[in-house]
């Protein structure tokens, strides 16, 4: 694997583009489970090829997937993830309000993924190994920092996950989904639906 990660900090169109469910997951099987035919992610994803054709060339206009040349292939087309990566800043889509509801949109669904994964793990905890049911958790922390400090940790923080994303995988490895969220108090309240 190449020292760095290979990221992407997504344009205004790259975010509009994502922010769609099935999208999002075509990216993120691309990337954890290498190229893929649309046939395939069809199968994987339970839809359909023409759906997953046609959003694929969506991420493809944007550069977040390639098609992949493979020789034999066939009419079969093999589709990759670009980049490894994705991140954005909040106000670099101060004057895009399309991009700004992609990101609440895509802030969103990574929680509903993280609380999903989090309760099929609570599902499955009793029968992973010893070293397994150690290995995994959850943690929460209270901090009171400005927003430099926090910006230092959440940099510091991702250069220890890139290290580790370089690694070589050991011994019975397996996926693991690590989320990081840096999620400072409201100074008010905020009502239910006044967003």
């Amino acid at each position: 694997m190449a020292d760095e990660l290979s990221h992407v900090q997504l344009t205004h169109r790259q975010i509009r583009v994502l922010a769609h469910p099935l999208r999002i997951q075509l990216l993120g099987r691309l990337r954890g489970e290498g190229p893929k035919t649309a046939t395939q992610l069809a199968e994987i994803l339970d839809t359909n090829t023409g759906a997953t054709s046609y959003h694929l060339r969506q991420l493809a206009e944007v550069g977040l997937v390639a098609e992949e040349d493979r020789s034999g292939g066939g009419r079969q087309r093999w589709w990759r993830a670009v980049h490894e990566m994705s991140s954005w800043s909040r106000t670099g889509y101060d004057d895009d309000p399309d991009a700004r509801a992609a990101v609440v949109w895509l802030e969103t669904f990574q929680v509903n993924r993280f609380v999903e994964q989090a309760e099929a793990w609570q599902r499955a905890v009793s029968t992973e190994r010893q070293e397994w049911r150690d290995a995994g958790g959850l943690s929460d922390y209270m901090l009171k920092l400005d927003p430099t400090q926090v910006r230092a940790l959440m940099d510091e923080i991702e250069a220890v996950v890139e290290r580790h994303a370089r690694h070589e995988p050991g011994p019975g490895a397996k996926p693991v989904s690590l989320y990081l969220a840096a999620l400072p108090k409201p100074a008010t309240p905020v009502e239910e639906g006044s967003r």
